[in-house]
């Protein structure tokens, strides 16, 4: 990324205008190539509704970001590529479906580039402590990637909680004195604000995996880049994460406790549940952003304003998550409950 500054700001209107003018194209490539998914029983939409509209993110964050850094620093080439592996893997998937072990394999390829080019550029010598930090990274990565697909359902819902988690970034590095990555973070926000108009209120596109896969990895880097700052930071970025996270979590391990295949389509997670019983999207996009706003940027203020030491910042992010777990668990009972009373005798 480019230094800082006025040399930089111009970046935030381009990646706006770049997400929302390929996403308007990639509305009528999709109808002409018949990229549309259907309702189902799996799917919590009600009409017919193009996919791949997340191609417009990907193109404004190559273009804004991928390229600057290509040109500032050619050493840095690992990121961008990476980034771009991930979002092939899933424009691909998105016009014929992939397997899941070869989707994985390729996300988990991106994250090892990323953090083998991190280890050339610094020196860095491998033995146990590498070898066990990569994995963590690795872990992360695909962790993100994989979750942002999965909460990638209803209209709004991944782009709102994306912009949030963005600006949450932005500020804390501009807090820490990063201003470089301050900066960064709001240009990955602008991408998915050029992107929200077409699928927020209404669908007109969804954003497909093209643009869930690689916007959970540009949030994945993201947040590490931004906890690499300390682990006060690192305990912040977690609580802006939470509502998706615990949603995430939660729902896969429910399913994996009760035998079922994690990776396959479903209807389970707490989201979901709410539009089936009878929420409508925006409803339930109002309801995760309450949590942030209410919640977690609260509590995440406390520690920045508080100087709050690192075990302090690191109990509280804990005391988010298991506030979160206590909402999914009562949350999913009601709904529960709701389709039970709708269910005839």
């Amino acid at each position: 990324m480019p230094a800082s500054g006025a040399s930089t700001a111009w970046l935030v209107p381009a990646a706006f205008a770049v997400s929302a003018i390929v996403t308007w194209f990639a509305i009528g490539y999709a109808r002409r190539r018949r990229l549309v998914d259907e309702p189902g029983r799996r799917r919590s939409h009600a009409a017919p509704t193009p996919r791949g509209g997340g191609i417009g993110i990907v193109v404004a964050l190559l273009g804004c970001i991928g390229v600057p850094v290509l040109v500032v620093s050619g050493e840095h080439w690992a990121i961008p590529s990476a980034f771009a592996l991930v979002a092939l893997i899933g424009w691909i998937d998105d016009h014929r479906p992939l397997s899941a072990r070869l989707r994985l394999s390729v996300h988990a390829a991106a994250a090892i580039l990323v953090f083998a080019s991190a280890m050339h550029a610094h020196g860095v010598r491998l033995d146990g402590g590498v070898v066990l930090a990569a994995l963590v990274v690795a872990f992360v990565l695909v962790a993100a990637i994989n979750l942002h697909n999965f909460m990638d359902g209803i209209d709004g819902l991944l782009a709102v909680q994306a912009i949030y988690v963005s600006g949450v970034c932005s500020a804390l590095s501009a807090w820490h004195g990063d201003v470089s990555l301050a900066w960064l973070a709001l240009v990955v926000a602008a991408a998915v604000l050029g992107f929200l108009p077409f699928n927020f209120p209404r669908a007109r596109i969804f954003m497909g995996d093209v643009g869930s896969g690689s916007l959970g990895f540009a949030i994945g880097l993201l947040g590490l880049a931004v906890a690499a700052q300390g682990v006060v930071v690192g305990a912040c970025v977690s609580i802006a994460c939470s509502g998706f996270v615990v949603d995430a979590g939660a729902t896969l391990a429910s399913r994996m406790l009760r035998g079922r295949r994690w990776y396959s389509a479903h209807r389970e997670h707490l989201y979901q549940w709410l539009v089936r019983g009878g929420s409508s999207h925006a409803r339930v996009v109002g309801i995760y952003l309450a949590w942030n706003l209410v919640v977690a940027t609260p509590v995440i203020l406390f520690v920045v304003v508080s100087r709050a030491g690192p075990a302090t910042a690191l109990v509280l992010a804990g005391v988010v998550h298991a506030l979160g777990l206590g909402a999914w668990v009562t949350g999913k009972r009601r709904c529960l409950r709701i389709a039970a009373n709708r269910s005839p005798d």
